[in-house]
């Protein structure tokens, strides 16, 4: 992605962060959109390049604690490409997957790679906001979202959103990094995330700055703790999560009841 620059927001403005910067709410969006815009051809090689293949099974352990049943429509949120939906749908018989992207070129990955895995009849690609979504109330088995949430603009709207559209008895699950691992690590885990992750990038997508928000964003998301409490206010119960790979990352669920 190639180098842009911000206006300061006034001190009017309602402000966000967009990786160490402070930024306009309403200019998030579009600066996220601008970040996988850039890299959605090369995203799924580089995850397998800066996690040395083991997202694949974080993602794994993020289904297995789905637990798919036969015919459970489940609605997978900032999923473009299609990694979480078709594990999905390779262990529910007869479900189907709605996958919500808010970036189009992502979803235009995950389309073509769903067509050509045979699962088109299943899995439908729609284009739409966490913090607005277009769907009904009440509508869906199972939510989730795979390294999505900490890119949303008021994270609070997307978690009433998913407690919305789920039915009664449904779940939502959050699979997520941390910005904190254990101690021991942390020092190694800073260094490799500040210099070696956007020199990956560089590489790999040609885009330095979009890897640079990457870890930045990583950063600013709150800690399990505290997100397990943001989750509660939303309404979920039986909010739990478990950490894995030293706390790098943390699977959430809570369920409305």
């Amino acid at each position: 992605m190639s180098e842009t620059h911000t206006q300061a927001p006034t001190e009017s403005e309602a402000t966000t962060h967009f990786g160490f910067q402070t930024v306009a709410e309403d200019k998030k969006a579009d600066m996220v959109k601008g970040v996988f815009n850039s890299v959605a051809k090369r995203y799924d090689i580089m995850n397998d390049v800066m996690s040395m293949g083991i997202h694949r099974l974080w993602k794994d352990s993020l289904i297995n604690t789905v637990n798919p049943r036969p015919g459970m429509h489940l609605l997978d949120l900032a999923g473009g490409t299609g990694d979480i939906a078709f594990r999905f749908l390779e262990t529910s018989r007869g479900g189907t997957v709605t996958v919500c992207d808010i970036n189009a070129e992502m979803l235009a990955v995950g389309k073509e790679r769903a067509e050509k895995a045979g699962y088109a009849g299943r899995a439908e690609f729609v284009c739409g906001d966490a913090m607005k979504l277009p769907f009904a109330s009440r509508s869906v088995d199972a939510y989730t979202i795979s390294f999505g949430i900490r890119n949303v603009t008021r994270i609070h709207e997307a978690l009433e959103e998913a407690y919305r559209v789920l039915k009664p008895g449904g779940t939502f699950y959050c699979l997520e990094f941390s910005p904190e691992v254990v101690p021991v690590l942390q020092e190694a885990y800073d260094t490799y995330s500040f210099n070696v992750i956007p020199t990956m990038g560089e590489f790999i997508t040609k885009d330095r700055d979009s890897y640079q928000y990457f870890v930045e964003s990583i950063r600013r998301f709150p800690t399990p703790q505290k997100f397990e409490g943001m989750i509660r206010e939303a309404g979920f119960a039986r909010v739990k999560y478990r950490t894995m790979s030293a706390g790098i990352v943390a699977i959430h669920q809570g369920t409305r009841i």
